[in-house]
């Protein structure tokens, strides 16, 4: 009988006093749950990350570009454009679009090429866009460059004397090298806001 006393009665007070830091002092409140949504981790924090890399390696090249980044309406950041072809080119990229600083929505290029043609790159490419109209125009999920239109490659003191043509300037970057002027000719943008 003595024994069932000790494991009912004096069992349980032992152990809370030896689990307790001090055997004084009070109990604290467990722990609430944590809920955790379906958005953990946040489903734009590596894209958000690969843009600010993309943004800095920009500025890194060509300091003179902060100019563009604190004029413009707004500019579309593509961290990787894929680029292959064999007789004919295809391009994709991810990218996002950003006003004042702030991601307001999700954008995607592809681009389509027929000629002698063959390789492959890789590439980053922002387009700046001079006024609230040419952004909003991107952002209508329907815009295109036009078959001639080329890109200024980021080099030191390239977008001093870089200028916007149609309220648009775009600049791109070779992943890992040189890369003297992208033809951006025929590339097609969609556009998604942010949720």
């Amino acid at each position: 009988m003595q024994s069932r006393y000790f494991a009912a009665a004096v069992l349980p007070a032992l152990l809370s006093v030896t689990s307790s830091p001090s055997a004084t002092a009070p109990r604290a409140a467990a722990p609430t749950a944590r809920v955790m949504s379906f958005d953990w981790p946040p489903r734009h924090s590596e894209k958000d990350a690969d843009v600010a890399r993309t943004i800095a390696s920009f500025k890194k090249a060509d300091p003179t570009m902060e100019s563009f980044f604190t004029k413009s309406a707004g500019y579309a950041v593509f961290p990787t454009v894929a680029k292959g072809a064999i007789g004919i080119g295809a391009a994709h990229g991810d990218g996002e679009v950003l006003q004042a600083g702030t991601v307001i929505g999700t954008t995607t290029v592809t681009q389509v090429t027929i000629g002698a043609q063959l390789g492959g790159q890789e590439y980053s490419e922002i387009i700046f866009f001079e006024t609230p109209e040419s952004r909003d125009s991107f952002k209508s999920g329907h815009f295109t460059f036009a078959a001639q239109a080329s890109a200024v490659a980021v080099t030191a003191g390239a977008s001093a004397n870089a200028g916007y043509n149609n309220a648009v300037a775009v600049f791109t970057r070779a992943k890992g090298g040189l890369m003297y002027e992208a033809s951006v000719g025929g590339q097609k943008f969609t556009y998604k806001p942010r949720e």
